[in-house]
């Protein structure tokens, strides 16, 4: 055997190798628990408890709605936050709707709440329309640039969904159009809308987009093209813009090739305290 064979036979060994063990990273998933305060807010003493899912992404996900269903079953809830990017292709649209029941089964208090993201938006018409449609048959409110409130322990919490900022269909202004006094609980996908939100109300945002890198070795540098957050070095977990707190997911599912090195997918419990 020639020396450029056997070089080209090793290298090959190790890319296979560092394939197998960036794809088994798939489906080891990381569940955080974050609390933030609420200063400035009159309290009933009784916290918020959020579930928050990202970036599902159903053409490569490693985690089955039941493996899906025993992660996060054993934590009650008051609301799960869906921040977008389920898929991308109308084939994976009757996909979803199995996700969607494990995430029903775990019976959140107050209901579940989507927004879409770019990949989502891959979709156009009918194909789009469907995916809106299975959110919606499967216990889940959508909100595009709209608002909804609801009461939690005697309090009023504003649900307000911002839709996707790098694919243009954000409006602020709209999505805040009769926001009544309460806690402004803000989802969205993109988090860069939030760079624009310095003089908006908000307490507390959720989003996804970034995927922590996916492959974060040495650095994220292929994230640099998807908005000023990035180099800011914000491209996962919680943050803070004017003085405000927004959290940024890891995510679910991985796009592209499903693979993660230097990142883990992620679900999330938030507690509002």
């Amino acid at each position: 055997m020639n020396m450029a064979l056997l070089f080209i036979l090793i290298l090959s060994a190790v890319f296979s190798y560092i394939f197998y063990k960036a794809n088994k990273n798939t489906k080891k998933v990381t569940i955080n628990s974050i609390s933030v305060s609420r200063p400035n807010i009159s309290v009933s003493g009784n916290n918020i408890k959020i579930l928050h899912i990202s970036d599902m992404h159903l053409e490569n996900i490693s985690v089955s709605p039941a493996e899906l269903f025993a992660m996060i079953s054993e934590q009650p809830v008051d609301l799960i936050a869906l921040t977008g990017d389920f898929l991308d292709r109308k084939r994976s649209i009757p996909k979803l709707a199995a996700y969607l029941r494990a995430l029903e089964k775990t019976n959140p208090k107050h209901g579940i709440y989507a927004v879409f993201g770019n990949h989502d938006y891959v979709l156009k018409g009918k194909n789009f329309e469907t995916l809106k449609k299975t959110l919606k048959e499967n216990g889940c409110k959508t909100l595009q640039n709209e608002h909804l409130t609801i009461e939690i322990n005697g309090e009023i919490l504003n649900i307000i969904g911002i839709d996707n900022y790098s694919t243009k269909h954000s409006d602020v202004n709209k999505s805040y159009n009769g926001v009544s006094e309460g806690y402004n609980l803000v989802l969205t996908h993109d988090p860069n809308v939030v760079l624009e939100m310095e003089n908006i109300p908000f307490d507390y945002l959720l989003s996804g987009h970034f995927h922590g890198g996916q492959i974060h070795w040495p650095k994220p540098y292929h994230l640099i093209k998807m908005g000023k957050l990035v180099r800011m070095k914000m491209v996962k977990g919680l943050h803070y813009h004017g003085g405000k707190p927004f959290y940024i997911s890891e995510g679910l599912g991985q796009t592209g090739v499903n693979i993660r090195i230097g990142s883990r997918p992620e679900i999330t419990f938030h507690e509002i305290s």
